[in-house]
């Protein structure tokens, strides 16, 4: 019996060019995706706005805008790591804590935002929101560390194209 040799050379190259063009339709259609979502998500968010301001009612409705806002900034960073990592054909740890950084802050931005409008606080309610806000400002201290130690690694982030 023949002892297992290998693929040929030829053959590993076809099945590499393969995977990359497979992983570019992927990052592709991941980007025209999530474009899509953010120019969708911005248009009936401004429709949104000009409608609560026609109505009298921006008030009750600034903290449900602003969660949008931040929900289209989040998705336009998830855009740009897809664009970087079909750029690059690797995973850059950057632009995937920037997004983490970002949702984080979203939240925490929320949750004040949220538990200043509640009528009658519980205490149950008081201490799930000091431990969910302890928890994100944690969250937020070690992303933005690890964000510092990357950058000190690599000095020179990913390019914006």
């Amino acid at each position: 019996m023949k002892p297992y040799q290998g693929t040929p050379k030829v053959t590993r190259s076809w099945i590499a060019r393969a995977f990359t063009a497979i992983e570019d339709i992927v990052y592709v259609g991941l980007g025209l995706l999530l474009g899509a979502t953010a120019i969708v998500l911005l248009v009936s968010g401004i429709v949104s706005f000009c409608e609560s301001l026609v109505a009298g009612t921006f008030p009750g409705t600034a903290i449900s805008l602003l969660d949008r806002i931040l929900l289209i900034l989040l998705i336009v960073e998830l855009l740009y790591t897809v664009q970087v990592s079909f750029r690059e054909h690797a995973l850059l740890p950057e632009p995937f804590l920037l997004v983490g950084l970002i949702a984080a802050i979203r939240r925490v931005l929320v949750l004040t935002a949220e538990f200043g409008h509640v009528p009658e606080l519980t205490e149950q309610m008081f201490r799930s929101f000091f431990l969910e806000l302890a928890v994100l400002t944690g969250l937020i201290l070690t992303v933005t560390i690890s964000l510092v130690l990357v950058r000190r690694r690599n000095p020179e982030p990913a390019e914006r194209a």
